[in-house]
């Protein structure tokens, strides 16, 4: 039947007034988008993207250093040596934080300065390092959240993470970093985004070390990445001081419903779990499921005694990338769902993955809640990319504001509708060496001109310093 535009109105209007079409607490005409008063705003960054200075101090290299300097790699065949040089211009960026109002920073330790050769001799300069970086950041009133593993793995690890050693290397490292830093820090993320660093590490070889296994190797890797978060888990509960409050990073993948009817919330709820088997879902279960075991068949996992029990460690929260989402409608397959991909027409940020689904925000933080009852979540980053060009001396950079603040109001409805998200990580403080893509995709709230290291707010860093001191979208 074929309906013109008046009776297509009609019906739209009557679905809506039915309420068939869900909206967030903003597009409902609510006027309150204050977040709670304990809520946390922060920044985060990474290691091996800003910190340069690769070979000083008694650093170690790392399969990060020996990736990005193979031809062909990264755009523009780019590296982390200098990257924006905050080893040397720390307090500097911590006065970046401060202008802001930031009170919580999202960090990561290059674990090749506190272990050059990833075990064995510790290297006192590094651990000099982050008691510096860490004692200047508390003197500011910022309190570090720190990030234990960032991808930048000690190349003196035979094997990488297809080793089960690199896991136990991994593991004594975290537990002596909690012992030496939890006096001052009070939360600790293992690893982040088990995905990238296993999966397009060691399978598409798109990321460090730029491996091509077999998905029955990949398995295995993803395992040994899955352990080394549980062992690092109980290390640092072994030698931090009472109090420590241990979780994750990770980028989930999680499934949005094409509309939020009972049937399509369902197939998302059960897409999010099984598209996370070998990694989340394994974690917060402490087993891989069925479904997990049956499609991967003989190469499933080689999983030894105590394993499972050691990867499903209870945490104290979880935090979660959150960036672009993976739709899904209810279909009558023997899965029940069926994934929508993005278009060529699908809105994107500067990064062509970086599909733009402010919906994925509410979905991500209410389907965690639902699936697996962490006591505390958090976004760990959140964020865009975008070409950001210099105008008279001016980052005007609107369609960042546009993306965050949509993102935004969806984490406000999960907040609103009671699920337990505690804060809020930007990714990025500042523009930083972007992994294979170089210096060519900036997504930071600061310019920084990388001929000069010098550091320039853009408008979305006006607009976020907004937020902070409101509490409030803006």
């Amino acid at each position: 039947m074929k309906m013109n535009r008046r009776e297509l109105g009609k019906g739209f209007g009557a679905a809506a007034a039915a309420g068939l079409f869900a909206k967030p607490a903003a597009a409902a005409g609510a006027t309150d988008l204050s977040f709670p008063s304990d809520f946390r705003w922060g920044c985060a960054t990474a290691a091996y993207q800003i910190e340069g200075a690769v070979t000083e101090d008694g650093r170690g290299p790392t399969d990060w250093d020996i990736f990005s300097h193979t031809p062909g790699k990264v755009f523009g065949n780019q590296n982390g040596d200098v990257a924006c040089d905050s080893y040397h211009r720390y307090a500097e960026d911590t006065q970046l934080l401060k202008n802001l109002g930031v009170k919580n920073y999202r960090m990561s330790l290059a674990w090749s300065r506190i272990f050059p050769e990833g075990r064995g001799k510790v290297n006192p300069k590094g651990v000099d390092h982050y008691n510096r970086v860490i004692d200047n950041l508390l003197a500011n009133g910022i309190e570090p959240y720190v990030t234990l593993f960032h991808w930048d793995l000690p190349a003196g690890l035979p094997g990488g993470w297809q080793s089960r050693d690199t896991a136990k290397a991994f593991a004594d490292y975290s537990g002596f970093m909690a012992g030496k830093l939890s006096d001052r820090v009070h939360n600790f993320m293992t690893v982040n985004e088990l995905r990238c660093f296993t999966d397009q590490g060691y399978v598409s070889g798109i990321k460090a070390p730029g491996l091509h296994l077999s998905e029955a190797e990949g398995n295995q890797v993803r395992h040994n990445g899955v352990l080394g978060h549980g062992w690092a888990v109980q290390a640092i509960r072994a030698h931090g001081r009472p109090g420590t409050q241990v979780g994750i990073a990770d980028n989930s993948e999680f499934c949005v419903p094409v509309m939020e009817t009972p049937e399509h919330i369902a197939a998302a709820k059960k897409a999010t779990r099984e598209h996370n088997a070998m990694f989340l879902t394994a974690i917060m279960e402490g087993r891989y499921i069925d479904e997990y075991l049956a499609a991967t068949g003989a190469g499933a996992p080689r999983v030894q005694p105590g394993d499972m029990a050691a990867i499903g460690s209870p945490l104290d929260f979880v935090a979660l990338n959150i960036y672009q989402p993976l739709w899904v409608r209810a279909d009558d397959s023997p899965r029940g769902y069926m994934e929508i991909p993005a278009l060529p027409s699908s809105p994107r940020m500067a990064s062509p993955w970086l599909v733009v689904g402010p919906e994925v925000a509410y979905w991500a933080i209410r389907q965690a809640s639902e699936l697996w009852k962490p006591k505390v979540l958090y976004v760990s980053e959140n964020g865009a990319s975008a070409d950001d060009p210099v105008v008279h001396g001016r980052i005007d950079d609107a369609d960042r504001i546009m993306y965050i603040r949509n993102y935004l109001e969806h984490f406000h409805r999960a907040i609103a509708e009671g699920y337990p998200l505690k804060g809020y990580f930007l990714w990025s403080l500042m523009d930083n060496f972007e992994w294979a893509d170089g210096y060519s995709k900036r997504f930071g709230l600061h310019y920084v001109d990388f001929a000069t290291q010098q550091r320039i707010p853009k408008l979305s860093a006006a607009w976020y310093k907004e937020v902070i001191a409101r509490n409030a979208l803006v």
